[in-house]
């Protein structure tokens, strides 16, 4: 079982920057490949940002790719997703999940954090 807490979201301006912070419960954490995936009101929940066990493996959606980076701190138990350049249509509900191994499809994760909303305004 883990647990996944995000934090870190807040309002920010067109152009400008927040850090998300996942924290995970778990004795295991360097084994669990983190995505962070996100929901804008009315739309499905769709991938962001994924990196591998011990971050040797990173994936990016095309539409944050150059902007967010996404990295992981197996001594601390968190995984980060620094979004940089930020765009409203980034506005959406962010969320850390957790599962063996890497992937990007949002029903391959098992283990899911309950969000940090994202507002970014023009």
């Amino acid at each position: 079982q883990v647990q996944l807490v995000e934090s870190g979201g807040g309002l920010v301006q067109a152009g400008g920057s927040l850090r998300l912070s996942c924290a995970a419960s778990t004795r295991t954490f360097s084994n669990y490949a983190l995505g962070w995936f996100r929901q804008a009101p009315g739309k499905e929940r769709d991938f962001v940002a994924a990196i591998s066990w011990v971050g040797g493996s990173t994936y990016y959606a095309d539409s944050v790719k150059g902007r967010f980076t996404i990295s992981r701190d197996n001594a601390k138990n968190t995984v980060y997703l620094q979004m940089n350049s930020l765009k409203p249509e980034d506005t959406a509900v962010y969320y850390c999940a957790a599962r063996p191994f890497i992937a990007t499809m949002t029903a391959d994760y098992v283990y899911w954090g309950r969000g940090t909303q994202v507002t970014v305004s023009s």
